[in-house]
């Protein structure tokens, strides 16, 4: 249980207008995971926690718990990410990030690995340069969270036959079975899963490169149309197991190439 009165380390990631100046903040904190608080006067010019409240900003915060909501009574930023919102496409990709991390938090228990992921994949995306490709960062960075959820699909072996996988075979994505499919192992199989979608050999290589803490070598950062299938993959595929659709699942579709 929570004093009266407690500290928090946390990120914003989503804020609407509450009242006449106020701002109703959910923040992912290390320590209690997602809080619905207040910050009160916070649309107010002259307001200290004016631009403590906004998207993206990590704040050191004390806290007044209430019936339904706490309020924000002190903050001191830490970090606040602020080239995320100076490029279209960084923006877009870490909106819907925040969207995938409020859709997996839990609330009343600690969420340090999902804090520590959510700012870790923010900060890389933020010092990328403007025309450095998104796509492999956000990819990855799904597949990061699936893990932290318990969902990650299985990409290394056949879930089937159990047999590694291998790019000389046809593969195929089933969101119902949760990973890859040989599809030669179909026709030995009473009921099959439904296939979702073919891949590549080099979809297949990029996908087992997900799960690494590392990023992929730089050779596989300009596989355009390969990114771009991964990408739609692995946002059908959390959406699917999620139920739940995004908001910004569909600005982050409608981005040109060329903004990536």
């Amino acid at each position: 249980m929570m004093s009266r009165t407690y500290q928090a380390t946390g990120i914003n990631l989503q804020g609407m207008a509450f009242g006449e100046a106020d701002r109703l903040l959910t923040i992912l904190t290390a320590e209690y995971g997602l809080i619905r608080a207040i910050a009160p006067g916070a649309r107010k010019y002259k307001s200290s926690l004016r631009g403590r409240s906004e998207l993206f900003v990590v704040n050191n915060l004390l806290i007044v718990a209430g019936k339904s909501l706490d309020k924000v009574v002190q903050a001191e930023t830490i970090e606040s990410y602020p080239k995320l919102s100076q490029n279209l496409a960084k923006l877009t990709v870490s909106q819907y990030l925040c969207e995938l991390v409020l859709a997996i938090a839990l609330s009343e228990q600690p969420q340090r690995e999902l804090y520590e992921l959510i700012c870790g994949h923010l900060a890389r995306i933020e010092v990328l340069d403007e025309n450095q490709y998104i796509l492999p960062y956000l990819c990855q960075a799904i597949f990061h969270f699936l893990i932290i959820a318990g969902l990650v699909p299985q990409v290394h072996n056949c879930l089937l036959t159990g047999k590694a996988l291998i790019g000389d075979n046809c593969l195929g994505f089933s969101f119902e079975a949760g990973g890859i499919i040989d599809l030669a192992a179909l026709t030995e199989t009473i009921n099959p899963p439904k296939i979702d979608s073919k891949l590549t050999l080099q979809e297949l290589q990029l996908l087992q490169c997900l799960g690494k803490t590392d990023f992929p070598p730089q050779e596989n950062l300009t596989s355009e149309l390969a990114w771009i299938n991964l990408d739609r993959l692995l946002r059908r595929y959390t959406q699917y197991h999620l139920g739940k659709t995004f908001r910004s699942s569909a600005l982050v579709e409608g981005l040109s190439p060329l903004e990536f």
